[in-house]
C-alpha cells in the first residue's frame, strides 16, 4: 500500500493514528473515573467505536485498498437547553482523585474535537480519494461522538449555551442577504 500513498499522506496517517492511540489509552484511563451509568454508557460505546475505527484504518493502511469507513450514529432525539441557569464555577482539581463525571465528559469532548479536526486537516492534504473519504468519514465520527457528550453535558448542565437578547440575534443574522443575480458578476 505504500506505494500508492505520497510521504505527506503517510505522515498525515502517522499523526491520526498516534492522535487516535493517544485518545484511546486516555479515555480508558477516564472511564475508570465515570459514576454516572448514562456517562459509563457512553464512554463504552464510544470506546468500543473509536478501537473498532482504529483497527480499521491500520487494516486500510496496510492492506492493498481501504474501506468504507463505518458511520458513529449519534442520539438523534435530544431538545439541547438554551440559557446561561447559574453556572458553578471551575476550578483545577487538586488531585487526580477528585476526577468527577463533568471532568470526564470534558475530557471526552476534547478529545473528539481534537480528532475531527486532525481527521479533517489529514484529509485535506490527501491525492489518495478512498483515504481522503476515510479521513472525512472520521471527522464526521469525532463530531456526531463529540455531539453525544454534548448532549449529556447539557442535560447536566455542565455545557451550557449562552444565548443573546433576541433582537441583538435578529440585527445580526439579518445583516447577510442573499445574493442577487448579476451582483459582482460580469460576463
Amino acid at each position: 500500500m505504500a506505494a500508492n500513498l505520497g510521504a505527506h499522506e503517510v505522515m498525515e496517517l502517522h499523526e491520526v493514528l498516534s492522535d487516535t492511540v493517544t485518545s484511546i489509552n486516555t479515555v480508558q484511563l477516564y472511564s475508570e473515573h465515570c459514576k454516572d451509568p448514562q456517562l459509563k454508557g457512553i464512554v463504552n460505546k464510544q470506546l468500543d467505536f473509536m478501537t473498532n475505527e482504529y483497527n480499521n484504518m491500520i487494516s486500510a493502511a496496510s492492506q492493498a485498498g481501504f474501506q468504507e469507513a463505518i458511520p458513529y450514529r449519534a442520539n438523534a432525539n435530544f431538545s439541547p437547553t438554551y440559557g446561561l441557569r447559574n453556572p458553578s464555577p471551575t476550578t483545577p482539581n487538586p488531585s487526580a482523585k477528585q476526577v468527577d463525571d463533568r471532568d470526564v465528559a470534558s475530557a471526552l469532548m476534547g478529545i473528539h474535537k481534537t480528532g475531527a479536526s486532525k481527521r479533517m486537516m489529514a484529509s485535506l492534504e490527501c491525492a489518495n480519494p478512498e483515504l481522503r473519504r476515510m479521513l472525512i468519514q472520521g471527522a464526521i465520527n469525532c463530531a456526531d461522538q463529540a455531539y453525544d457528550v454534548w448532549q449529556y453535558m447539557n442535560s447536566r448542565g455542565y455545557y451550557q449555551v449562552p444565548t443573546m437578547q433576541q433582537n441583538t440575534t435578529n440585527t445580526i443574522m439579518n445583516m447577510y442577504q442573499p445574493m442577487g443575480q448579476g451582483v459582482g458578476y460580469t460576463s
